[in-house]
């Protein structure tokens, strides 16, 4: 990847009013027209846009775009999308298509107002032609804006719009670079971008699963999200007044232990009074430590580990929350059903090592405070001390002695909860046996892997498949 300057959103603007090969639509609903507002104030919009409209009341927009369900949704700004571009190639192609390369930018917002008190969110997408009479691609991210004054929310989403379109049209050849561009001229703390999906002959060959990595990676956003088919999705769309059952690891490779705990966990988890009857979302969470060696992330091992478990047919969260309170806030952002948290026994001792809570100035006891404020629950698999052959489970496991009667109370309270019916076979599984053993060409590791993992290595040749 390039260096890359980062040019003013004046500069931007004006660069596209001047661009005379690229001209199109601009509709916008729910924050004003906040990003074509841009290209009008810096003159010269007369060479790019075709149209700049908002279809605000509802009946209006069913009118032009058909009825939905939620007017903030992904099929809101697809429609528009679908609308827009249509209407431009059917009355504009035929005069200019052969020198003009024809775009489509939409947003559907919730902004901040009088009976809108949450975060500001919406979708935002550009559909756009890389080069005349070719077929078009798409961009499409979900956003939420964070400034807790509607104008300057308005004034991010102005910003963030114009860098969406001049990426688009500049540098989609470089997908990370255009990721990077998105906040320029903004700061992580007043937006974030949780979902975007690239699509169309001009992003052909690129693996959105990367993207959403780039997303995390990048700081636009501390969590993204995917199905086992590899589609990124917008975690409400997953998440929403579900109860959520969420195991950590590494992944490299998945085993029958991580298997086991989830069985063991979702087992005890459903017969929860609060869950009985609700439907359960099940992630498998990676975080950016996991994902990190001392060569940085390593796109050919992040595959690997998301193919397997995509193989599974398991839904992949990544994110930057290494403390668990922190990734447990995420989660009740969309939910106030249960969650539970899978865990082993060296996980959990690791929660109660005090130095990790420094920054806090309540200490550990902030840090239990914020993870066990809803409704949340640590089930907690055994270990089998390698060395001594010892049993360690959440009942007997030891922490430190200033904090023995705080465990106690977790405990007793069922905040933590001992897994039962594990298979005792697996507890002599290590995943970083395995992988040595798949990749010094040693026999054996296929019985300590589900079969369609141990098929998936083979077949694929996945972390360094020796065989």
């Amino acid at each position: 990847m390039s260096e890359r300057g980062v040019i003013s959103t004046n500069q931007k603007a004006v660069e596209i009013n001047l661009d005379d090969s690229k001209y199109g639509t601009f509709a916008e609903i729910g924050a004003g027209q906040e990003v074509a507002r841009w290209f009008f104030r810096v003159g010269g919009a007369s060479g790019t846009i075709a149209k700049a409209m908002s279809a605000y009341d509802m009946k209006f927009s069913d009118a032009i775009y058909g009825p939905c369900e939620r007017y903030v949704s992904r099929p809101r700004v697809e429609s528009m999308l679908d609308h827009e571009y249509g209407l431009l190639i059917e009355r504009l192609a035929a005069t200019r298509g052969s020198h003009t390369k024809f775009f489509v930018f939409a947003d559907t917002v919730a902004a901040r107002g009088h009976s809108q008190r949450e975060d500001a969110h919406g979708w935002m997408g550009i559909r756009f032609q890389s080069e005349p009479l070719k077929p078009p691609s798409q961009i499409l991210m979900h956003v939420r804006l964070s400034d807790r004054d509607a104008v300057q929310e308005q004034e991010a989403l102005g910003v963030l719009g114009v860098n969406l379109v001049h990426g688009a049209m500049y540098l989609f050849t470089d997908p990370e670079q255009l990721i990077a561009s998105l906040v320029d001229n903004l700061t992580a703390s007043r937006v974030e971008v949780d979902m975007i999906q690239f699509s169309g002959p001009a992003f052909e060959h690129l693996d959105n699963r990367l993207m959403s990595l780039k997303l995390v990676q990048g700081g636009l956003s501390n969590a993204a999200m995917f199905t086992a088919d590899g589609q990124v999705v917008q975690p409400s769309d997953v998440l929403h007044k579900k109860s959520i059952l969420v195991e950590r690891g590494s992944f490299r490779p998945v085993t029958n232990v991580t298997i086991d705990m989830l069985e063991c966990a979702q087992g005890q988890f459903v017969q929860e009074p609060k869950v009985q009857g609700e439907e359960v979302v099940v992630l498998m969470e990676m975080t950016m430590k996991n994902l990190t060696t001392e060569g940085g992330i390593d796109h050919k091992d992040f595959l690997a580990r998301v193919d397997v478990l995509g193989a599974l047919g398991k839904t992949v969260l990544i994110s930057n929350y290494g403390e668990y309170y922190r990734l447990a806030a995420h989660l009740f952002r969309y939910t106030k059903k249960m969650v539970g948290f899978v865990m082993g026994v060296p996980s959990l001792r690791e929660i109660f090592e005090e130095k990790y809570y420094t920054s806090l100035d309540g200490g550990i006891l902030e840090s239990f405070g914020r993870l066990f404020k809803n409704d949340l629950k640590l089930y907690v698999y055994p270990l089998r001390e390698k060395r001594n052959g010892a049993l360690i489970t959440a009942q007997n496991l030891q922490v430190a002695t200033n904090l023995t009667h705080l465990y106690a109370h977790l405990l007793e309270n069922r905040f933590i909860a001992p897994l039962r019916g594990y298979d005792p076979d697996c507890l002599s599984i290590f995943s970083r046996d395995v992988l040595a053993k798949i990749q010094s060409g040693a026999v054996g590791w296929e019985k300590q892997v589900p079969s369609q993992v141990a098929a998936i290595i083979k077949e694929r040749r996945l972390f360094g498949f020796a065989g």
